[in-house]
């Protein structure tokens, strides 16, 4: 049985269709992804370099994860379990700290990947310019991008970060099944819900 955790205060989390930028700032939705380039990365437990020029599948969900953050840790068996379901649909799942320097570590993902069993790539951009250019603000906040690299879909996975079992709406999904479907996504953007970022001043 999955692990739902308590502790922290009850948030309420409410997320519904909007118009693109609504809850980002930087990019919106029908707009060119912001490259990845030369990320130290981690997958199935070997160390590689996360570009995204590099990825050829259909579509691609772009994860800012803080491996200490309660609602990431609240959602991750939902990360690997998606990871999983999608494998072989032309899906690549893509996981990004920006943690600072000091706060996380190339070594400590991958044993964080080990503990968990976690099944996507990994990468860590001590640098956050990633972070910034998708005005990335929370985690988990999530990114899906097309064929073509257009960010189709941007905020939250579901309406219940903590909870999967109170999971009424789930926005990664939908978009993902309309995309492989050719179909228009109801649901372009919603409220990231999770811990926020913080970026460092002279980065």
């Amino acid at each position: 049985m999955r692990k739902i955790l308590f502790g922290l205060a009850a948030v309420a989390v409410t997320s519904a269709a909007v118009f693109a930028g609504e809850f980002n700032k930087v990019v919106s939705v029908g707009e060119k992804a912001p490259d990845i380039k030369g990320i130290p990365a981690i997958l199935d437990g070997k160390d590689t370099t996360l570009n995204l020029s590099d990825l050829k599948d259909d579509i691609v969900v772009v994860i800012f994860h803080n491996k200490g953050c309660p609602y990431v840790i609240g959602s991750e068996d939902r990360f690997i379990d998606f990871s999983k379901a999608y494998a072989g649909k032309g899906v690549k799942v893509v996981a990004i700290s920006v943690n600072p320097e000091g706060r996380d570590s190339i070594d400590a993902i991958k044993n964080y990947m080990k503990e968990k069993g976690s099944n996507y790539l990994y990468g860590y951009d001590a640098s956050q310019a990633v972070g910034k250019a998708y005005g990335a603000t929370n985690t988990p906040q999530v990114f899906v991008l097309d064929k073509t690299r257009t960010i189709r879909y941007t905020g939250a996975m579901d309406n219940s970060p903590m909870d999967e079992s109170k999971a009424t709406k789930h926005y990664l999904k939908d978009a993902v099944e309309a995309l492989l479907k050719g179909e228009t996504i109801e649901v372009t953007e919603t409220r990231p819900v999770g811990c926020g970022i913080g970026y460092a001043r002279n980065k």
